[in-house]
């Protein structure tokens, strides 16, 4: 898919109930490292499951362009025959992360202490987005950075002949500078510490972990203090990687505001960093069951049963922002249907994702006729039920699209979005999903 293309505007009518049992793509987290952490291994990682949507595939291109053999085989199944800490080499062209701000950021730190230099590249909506909260910590390692105005992309790379540990705190909660930091201590001699005042996603460390990486964490005074020991070989692993949380939410959503909708998302991924939404939505009163409870890959696994439920307006705290930062888009849809207010706080985060997420949001329900309140880091959702009837500006932001096309399963009118390509970046697949459930989304 090019996203100079002509857009591809869908619309989404109201729907009867949906059912049946469906598998929602690969982690995206998950699959980004799976591939980043085999290319610095010794050995061949055997990954089954992966992602293979736009973001993750451009990873895949990038870890290759660094000296690693990356390859799929005829069942989906990728394989990656690791160059070993310190092995990765300057590619001949361009690394082009294309929409994803987690690739672009956890392989800066993958390449920072070791002496190559690459251009790293993206899309229009990557471009815009700061690269100043990695590029900050990384240049402590001794790596250099000729980036664009704004610290933003196109921006070159030139990584630590000796690099130096660090000792880093996060200014701001961040799965992706804390995942930067750490790996740039991979090939880092000595220790590098990242010290985490609110805790997020947590994958990085449990995955280096599963490789064989010395990593520890301990809790003092109230903070995560994360620290990992330079220069030890990773060994490869095989995984088989369990499906995104984010991306289940979609069809969860759905099921909860459309009348008559049972549904079963099987083998989620439920690492409680993750799980956010899930929380927030039991409090909502959604009717929402585990079933099949299992371990993989280090992570907690489950099949989620939802059925149709009657929500209520809640209060999110800003201190579970971490762990559903990409969920409020598909959350602000829910509580549009909700009884009563619901008041997300500690947003800021959304102002710096693909797009200014918060705004995006608000501009999004005000368009389909639901009342809004918003400041700097919070946002207020008046429920009732969405009249829709609206078009969705996504701002190439694929959470966004598939957001606005569940609002439309339940709301009174259709609903529009203006493109709807760049779904592809984390959920390929997602149309034909929801409508074999019985969902009614359709070109426009």
């Amino acid at each position: 898919m090019s996203h100079s293309a002509a857009p591809l505007p869908l619309l989404s009518r109201k729907s009867q109930g949906l059912k049946g049992r469906v598998r929602v793509p690969g982690d995206k987290s998950m699959s980004h490292r799976s591939l980043m952490f085999g290319a610095v291994a010794r050995g061949e990682t055997v990954i089954s499951g992966l992602l293979e949507a736009e973001d993750v595939v451009n990873t895949a291109k990038a870890m290759k362009a660094l000296g690693a053999d990356v390859e799929r085989d005829g069942k989906g199944v990728w394989h990656v025959k690791g160059v070993g800490i310190g092995g990765l080499t300057s590619p001949a062209t361009d690394l082009d992360f294309g929409n994803s701000g987690t690739g672009v950021r956890l392989a800066m730190g993958l390449m920072a202490s070791t002496p190559l230099s690459a251009r790293c590249v993206g899309d229009a909506s990557l471009s815009k987005r700061p690269m100043g909260r990695v590029t900050k910590p990384l240049a402590q390692f001794g790596t250099r950075f000729d980036t664009s105005e704004g610290d933003r992309l196109p921006l070159t790379l030139h990584g630590a002949a000796d690099a130096r540990p660090v000792t880093y705190t996060l200014p701001v909660a961040s799965a992706q500078v804390k995942s930067a930091v750490l790996l740039a201590g991979l090939n880092t001699p000595g220790v590098t510490t990242v010290i985490e005042p609110v805790a997020t996603r947590d994958h990085t460390e449990r995955m280096l972990a599963s490789f064989g990486a010395k990593i520890a964490v301990v809790e003092r005074d109230g903070a995560r203090h994360i620290t990992i020991e330079g220069r030890h070989e990773l060994k490869a692993q095989t995984l088989d990687i369990p499906g995104d949380p984010s991306s289940a939410a979609f069809p969860m959503v759905a099921a909860l505001i459309t009348p008559g909708s049972e549904i079963v998302i099987e083998n989620i991924m439920l690492n409680p960093t993750r799980t956010g939404l899930f929380v927030t939505l039991a409090e909502m009163g959604a009717d929402i069951a585990y079933e099949n409870r299992r371990s993989a890959g280090g992570e907690d696994v489950a099949d989620i049963r939802v059925k149709s439920s009657n929500l209520k307006g809640v209060r999110v705290p800003p201190g579970r922002a971490p762990s559903m930062i990409d969920e409020y888009p598909i959350l602000s849809v829910a509580a549009s249907f909700a009884e009563g207010t619901t008041r997300m706080e500690g947003l800021e985060e959304l102002r710096v994702k693909e797009s200014d997420r918060l705004a995006a949001v608000e501009a999004g329900l005000q368009a389909n006729g639901v009342m809004t309140h918003s400041g700097r880091d919070w946002l207020e959702v008046h429920g009732g039920g969405a009249p829709g009837g609206g078009t969705v500006v996504t701002h190439m932001d694929h959470r966004i699209a598939m957001s606005f096309l569940v609002m439309g399963l339940a709301a009174r009118i259709h609903t529009s979005v203006d493109d709807s390509r760049f779904i592809a970046t984390s959920f390929p697949g997602f149309t034909e999903l929801m409508n074999g459930m019985g969902a009614r989304i359709e070109a426009k």
